[in-house]
């Protein structure tokens, strides 16, 4: 006859549908794929020639021969030259962050690094990346984002 802590947790099993004792008590498995159903459809597919293995995404082949148009889409030209005002704004702005980041590697490998330089370095940096906020265009024209807002 079973004790009373066998009988509570036969009980407990009964009540969440999990049988007897007896049976084997096995983690719960849902949402995990079954693999011996993969391997029979795997069989099934190699030994009968009818079913064929269709994928859900397409893979499919481009019909026409590229062309130099194609290869022109592909590698955009070099930037044009700034015209405006909001151009010349983001050109000095990139300019003072990658001056401003060669500035940081020079004062970093000087001996006594002088508080002055450091103080001017960082300024420099400051300015370039707050600038780029000052001259920076809509959102809306970035031809590099979709309608989404998703980089393509």
């Amino acid at each position: 006859m079973p004790n009373r802590a066998e009988r509570r947790a036969q009980a407990k099993r009964s009540r969440r549908g999990q049988g007897t004792a007896t049976q084997p008590r096995t983690r719960s498995r849902a949402g995990v794929i079954d693999e011996t159903a993969l391997q029979d459809r795997a069989l099934h597919l190699q030994e009968s020639g009818t079913d064929e293995w269709k994928p859900s995404a397409s893979t499919s082949s481009p019909e026409h021969d590229v062309t130099p148009d194609d290869y022109a889409s592909r590698n955009p030209s070099k930037a044009p030259a700034p015209k405006t005002a909001r151009g010349w704004g983001r050109f000095f702005s990139w300019l003072f962050i990658v001056l401003s980041a060669i500035a940081f590697i020079v004062v970093m490998f000087l001996p006594n690094k002088p508080l002055w330089a450091i103080v001017t370095v960082s300024a420099i940096f400051i300015i370039g990346v707050l600038s780029l906020f000052l001259f920076s265009g809509s959102p809306s024209d970035n031809p590099n984002v979709d309608s989404n807002g998703t980089a393509v």
